[in-house]
């Protein structure tokens, strides 16, 4: 799988460039105490709302921080809520898939129906609701953001792992005498992971959305944390005498979810062979 990933991403040129600019991202993430010029939360009140210029590069909040330095450690929160919200979301809905497609039975239409119980509320409206109920804060984001993000996943790896419990090298596992975790954890879970990796990588940006809309209703990270969703909404009340202090914040965000939309979207018409098989009929067509 690894040397197939790195033949994709020497040969996909959309992927090769998402990569880098969300490991470039990362790298900022992390080295945002090095690299921001002005200390994010420091209030400067000769300062406020200055426009961009060479001693502040976004120019200043209401409060005189420097943009910059604040948008540079929102990526650290923004990429860590994203990142853990995908990897719980990831956990607990390759869990229920698991468990679901292959025991089937009572085990199946339980999760099948807390599943579908959790599809019918709009995600947004329910991480609304268990941000309410959690105390607003970093941790209350990243799980009610998971908690959301499950069912879909869920659904996706119970529909291969249907699929897969039939086929012949699982019936070969079984005949020889293998556990059902054994053959749930080295058979169907590997041939899974290329479709967990497409939700993955399309969850992330999504997750991070989500934190953005979270915080934008002040139901994210605490003040004076810097977020970018936060940022966004500050600043709605200015946006006409001070419009860099929304469009800074929204560029980093939108170019963050899309590179990380992009980059899901490349893997999945690679890694999944039914459109990869379709995506060859159809150049044989157009031969």
């Amino acid at each position: 799988m690894a040397s197939s990933l790195t033949a994709f991403f020497r040969s996909d040129r959309a992927a090769a460039v998402c990569s880098t600019a969300i490991l470039v991202l990362v790298l900022v993430a992390l080295l945002s105490p090095l690299l921001a010029p002005c200390d994010p939360v420091a209030v400067d009140l000769e300062s406020v709302k200055q426009p961009p210029s060479g001693r502040h590069l976004f120019g200043t909040d209401e409060k005189g921080r420097d943009i910059l330095s604040r948008v540079l450690y929102g990526a650290r929160f923004s990429l860590a809520i994203g990142l853990l919200a995908t990897a719980l979301a990831l956990v607990l809905g390759t869990a229920a898939g698991l468990i679901g497609g292959y025991f089937g039975g009572r085990a199946d239409a339980a999760l099948q129906a807390v599943t579908d119980v959790t599809l019918a509320f709009p995600s947004l409206l329910l991480a609304i609701a268990i941000a309410l109920v959690l105390t607003p804060g970093f941790i209350s984001v990243f799980l009610a953001l998971g908690l959301v993000g499950w069912a879909a996943v869920a659904r996706l790896v119970r529909g291969e792992v249907l699929s897969l419990k039939r086929r012949e090298f699982v019936t070969a596992a079984r005949a020889g005498g293998s556990s059902s975790a054994r053959i749930l954890l080295r058979h169907i879970l590997p041939n899974c992971l290329p479709l967990i990796l497409v939700a993955g990588s399309l969850k992330i940006g999504t997750a991070i959305l989500g934190e953005a809309a979270l915080s934008f209703l002040d139901l994210g990270v605490r003040p004076p944390a810097p977020t970018w969703g936060f940022m966004i909404s500050s600043s709605r009340e200015f946006l006409s005498s001070a419009p860099w202090m929304a469009v800074f914040p929204g560029i980093f965000l939108s170019a963050t979810v899309i590179a990380f939309n992009l980059l899901g979207d490349t893997l999945r018409d690679r890694l999944d062979p039914r459109l990869d098989s379709r995506r060859r009929s159809v150049e044989k067509c157009g031969r």
